[in-house]
């Protein structure tokens, strides 16, 4: 690969890391031909973007970005490739799917809403991780939950009141 190519990857891979909140590093070496092809369509199926990267290139993009990797560019060894999702947990979760069948994917490091996770140990708590909706969602029926209560105890008191009300009128009448 020529300096000018190298360059030009770079810039593209600095573009990448600084549009994405969500990266993923991951190593899939070992998967044969057909493995490697249902993986990235299992990453396709999940909106996860997957590239297999060079670990210079990928270390010299994370440097030029102006995101801060910490120790993130420690996990560049071997074969690497790099996964981007808009949901933080998307990724894990198709890592994890996968690894029913394989042993790998391995998770090597992600990088999610400026958090730094490394190694594959941490691949349980990214799959648990919930996207910024799944929060709102939360947020909203927690609000939401007292309002209900209140509601369903004026119903059910009315009907009682009214009953109540109705048999003291029968009485006296």
């Amino acid at each position: 690969m020529k300096r000018e190519e190298k360059s030009l990857v770079i810039k593209k891979l600095t573009a990448q890391l600084t549009a994405n909140t969500n990266i993923y590093l991951a190593d899939i070496s070992g998967l044969n031909a057909g493995a490697t092809s249902n993986l990235r369509r299992a990453c396709f199926k999940a909106n996860v973007t997957l590239e297999v990267v060079k670990n210079t290139l990928l270390e010299k993009a994370m440097m030029a970005s102006d995101k801060d990797f910490g120790e993130l560019p420690s996990v560049l060894k071997g074969n690497t490739s790099i996964m981007y999702s808009e949901t933080g947990n998307a990724p894990a979760k198709v890592i994890k799917a996968f690894r029913k069948k394989s042993d790998k994917p391995l998770l090597k490091g992600a990088f999610i809403e400026e958090a730094i996770y490394l190694g594959d140990d941490q691949l349980d708590l990214l799959v648990d991780i919930k996207s910024r909706e799944e929060l709102i969602g939360d947020i909203i029926s927690l609000l939401q939950s007292p309002a209900k209560n209140v509601i369903s105890a004026l119903q059910s008191g009315g009907g009682k009141l009214s009953g109540i009300l109705k048999t003291l009128s029968q009485r006296e009448g």
